[in-house]
């Protein structure tokens, strides 16, 4: 096996007194060493791993970026594909119905029997970006699940119910289907 120093010398890249002398500063330094017992650092080699393990750090966090980003992906995709294949109608569209989503109030026109489902709490609401889609409970669980933002609870199941006991209101129900 050809060694570093004569595949230097044949490129021409070193000629035989650089390889002597640096044979020379070589074997001084491993005297130096077994006399003092203290081994020397190789810096240049030190400077090159180190190097190497801030490469490999920066390759784990962009491979943990991607990964997280093709993660949200896929959770779109599979939101999407609920809302569409679980999708209900609106029907007419004669009635205007109010809800929230985050701080601002929101609209729908549906039809009164879908009002009713709205308000009994068999549908749900889920915003897809500016569009909004009606989704059987079920599957606005499933989203929820995957995006809370996402699904806009028209009503409660229990914490609506719940009804506190020094409070003096308590007699007097506000109805769910109020409308402004």
């Amino acid at each position: 096996m050809v060694s570093l120093q004569e595949q230097l010398m044949k490129a021409g890249l070193v000629d035989k007194k650089k390889v002597k002398v640096a044979n020379q500063e070589k074997s001084k330094q491993q005297k130096i060493e077994r006399r003092t017992g203290v081994t020397s650092v190789n810096e240049a080699r030190e400077a090159a791993l180190e190097a190497q393990r801030q490469q490999a750090e920066r390759a784990r966090a962009l491979n943990a970026e991607r990964d997280a980003a093709a993660a949200a992906r896929a959770v779109a995709a599979q939101i999407a594909q609920m809302v569409k294949v679980n999708r209900q109608s609106k029907g007419n569209g004669d009635i205007a119905y109010h809800f929230t989503l985050g701080t601002r109030v929101e609209r729908i026109h549906v039809s009164e029997k879908v009002r009713e489902h709205l308000v009994a709490g068999r549908l749900a609401i889920v915003a897809q970006g500016d569009v909004f889609e009606l989704v059987p409970r079920v599957i606005a669980d499933k989203i929820a699940e995957r995006a809370p933002d996402s699904v806009v609870r028209a009503k409660k199941q229990d914490a609506a119910t719940a009804v506190d006991e020094d409070d003096p209101y308590k007699d007097f129900k506000v109805p769910d289907d109020f409308d402004w």
